[in-house]
């Protein structure tokens, strides 16, 4: 049996997850698995199990984030910024929408 390396675990295509750096085969990027792991606490075992991969898949990909950690961890940043600006925009425009709705039947 041949012996995998990091580089047969790990793709970064792009037009595929962003260019995003992801499982070999997979849209599961090591952004996830960073996420689940170290911020949501799932261990190597639920994640592999989960998502139908191998415990090699999922070292690799924190093999990886550790070796590229402060690139991933602005990259992390920088969508949890997008998403919270995005949630504002969506409350305020929900919001003036209700207020005109709420006016309209007055």
């Amino acid at each position: 049996m041949a012996m995998k390396t990091l580089e047969q675990h790990i793709e970064i295509t792009s037009g595929i997850s962003g260019g995003k750096p992801r499982i070999a085969g997979h849209r599961i990027t090591v952004e996830n698995i960073v996420v689940w792991h170290e911020r949501m606490g799932k261990s190597a075992d639920e994640i592999a199990t989960e998502y139908d991969l191998t415990l090699a898949d999922v070292y690799a990909a924190l093999a990886y984030y550790f070796d590229h950690r402060a690139e991933i961890d602005r990259s992390l940043e920088e969508s949890k910024v997008f998403v919270e600006t995005l949630r504002r925009q969506t409350f305020s425009e929900l919001s003036a929408t209700m207020r005109l709705t709420l006016s309209a039947d007055q």
